[in-house]
């Protein structure tokens, strides 16, 4: 009797398991061994770094997402483009053209060659399909005569240091923003615009500000673009950066305040669609911080005139204020709901210190640090360091007789870390690629993953021509890159994670 209850037991346990087995799949084929997705057909896109895919199947309605590869070119270092995305994202976006059949935009393309595109089809019940496509692309012509023909001063190679990015984009002052490969290929750039030095990547977009209006303009990375305006009460154009801020996105505007116009001396903080957060007015606030202390600072701040000039700014968590650069005078942080200034760090032989009120907020920078000249693109490392392109230009609308500070021969790349309870600043690390480059305005050094960076010298060789060069976790140079110069061109540039894109 026990042994027929313990052959029961057993043959109930056995039909569970096999209920449970094809309830999940597991007593026949998955979905991708079953699905019927083909490749149906292609189309090319915008411009020849995008193109479209047709897939075309029933089990369309069983996936989950895709993601598709573009196989480098022989020879390539760069890692290949690789983009993730979800089936109710291209729903979102309308490539859901039927039941039976999707669109997936594919881009990152190289120009007049003929690109290998695998695509991973995950479904609902985890399982895969792998389909892939040949794409035949058109050739392109950069009609600035720029981007498409580098010179290629020191190549990429598979013996160089590591770097923790493959792709660049760079803010061009004749197109919309252009991706770059670190090989030196062009792998994407858009229609619709003449101008992007205000620009930035947000929200796998680029965001784009109009140097003649407050109108922001979305490109998309598959060619679609939408516009709208920022409803900004003193605001009229953009002009210089686009940069990370607490809620959304730092801008800086020119505008009309109380009548005078209010040039390079604002930063207003807008969300991806430009809805305006928050405004700060740096010469209200630097008359403020002036006249609280003593000072008369009708000297200093001159409305109508370029007195400031804000080319960049960036959010600090830590403290929950805001960095900003003044080309004409320093680097600034002030609180950002009060916009107290905390501290000040500059060349102090520059007009700016010889107000007690400014000189008191002065940040003193270590023996045989180079303090900031005429710099730009300020950043936050993953170290807590505060990073920036020393231009090394001395300051250009100062009052006639007053002091404009040091002008140095060469620019750097100059990293500080900021002590604010002793008030005290030190520069850990400077790359000045041997003193051989000079670029006096524009230009730009960020750090990408690995604390690795790259650096845009926008107008060197007096210039005529812009260098983008990677550097490794050593600061020793991958690759170098030459383009022609037109004044601010290549105005500021930024990695980009084009092998690693999810939406």
């Amino acid at each position: 009797m026990r042994t027929l209850i313990v052959w029961g037991v057993r043959w109930l346990l056995l039909v569970f398991f096999a209920v449970q087995l094809v309830a999940c799949g597991g007593g026949g084929a998955s979905q991708g061994e079953k699905s019927d997705i083909r490749v149906a057909g292609s189309s090319a896109g915008v411009t020849p770094f995008i193109s479209f895919l047709q897939l075309q199947g029933v089990s369309v309605d069983q996936l989950a997402s895709i993601r598709f590869e573009i196989s480098p070119k022989p020879g390539s270092i760069s890692k290949p483009v690789n983009v993730n995305y979800p089936l109710i994202e291209l729903v979102r976006r309308g490539y859901r053209a039927s039941a039976d059949s999707l669109v997936v935009p594919v881009f990152g393309l190289y120009a007049g060659y003929e690109n290998q595109v695998s695509l991973t089809l995950s479904f609902n019940d985890h399982s895969t399909q792998a389909l892939s496509a040949s794409l035949v692309t058109a050739d392109y012509t950069d009609t600035a005569g720029n981007h498409d023909h580098p010179v290629i001063r020191k190549k990429r190679m598979a013996t160089d240091g590591a770097l923790g990015f493959d792709y660049f984009f760079i803010r061009s002052g004749t197109t919309t923003p252009v991706i770059i490969d670190t090989d030196g290929e062009i792998r994407w750039i858009g229609v619709g615009s003449t101008n992007s030095l205000s620009s930035t990547f947000s929200g796998n977009a680029f965001i784009v500000g109009d140097p003649a209006s407050t109108k922001l303009t979305r490109f998309e990375l598959d060619g679609t673009v939408a516009t709208t305006s920022i409803a900004s009460a003193t605001g009229t154009a953009f002009h210089h950066n686009i940069d990370p801020g607490k809620q959304g996105l730092l801008v800086t505007l020119d505008g009309v305040i109380d009548g005078v116009k209010a040039i390079e001396s604002s930063i207003t903080e807008i969300t991806p669609e430009g809805v305006v957060i928050k405004e700060w007015d740096l010469a209200e606030l630097m008359a403020r911080h002036m006249r609280n202390h003593g000072d008369d600072p009708s000297a200093f701040v001159r409305p109508g005139v370029d007195w400031f000039h804000i080319n960049a700014a960036t959010y600090d968590p830590r403290d929950d204020s805001i960095i900003a650069s003044s080309r004409e005078n320093f680097v600034i942080k002030f609180d950002y709901a009060s916009g107290d200034v905390i501290w000040i760090l500059g060349d102090t032989t520059k007009y700016w210190y010889s107000f007690p009120s400014l000189r008191a907020k002065a940040l003193q920078l270590e023996s045989g640090g180079l303090a900031p000249i005429g710099q730009h693109a300020v950043s936050i490392t993953s170290d807590g360091l505060l990073l920036l392109f020393n231009n090394g230009f001395k300051s250009n609308n100062q009052p006639a007789g007053a002091p404009s500070g040091q002008d140095l021969a060469y620019s750097a790349v100059s990293a500080y870390m900021i002590t604010p309870a002793t008030m005290s600043a030190r520069e850990v690390w400077r790359f000045d690629y041997d003193q051989t480059i000079y670029s006096k305005i524009c230009s730009s050094a960020y750090e990408a993953p690995g604390k690795t960076f790259l650096v845009d010298y926008a107008v060197a060789d007096n210039m005529t021509k812009s260098r983008l060069v990677g550097l490794d976790s050593s600061r020793k140079v991958v690759f170098d890159f030459e383009y022609l110069a037109f004044p601010c061109s290549n105005w500021n540039a930024a990695p980009i994670a084009l092998d690693r894109l999810s939406y």
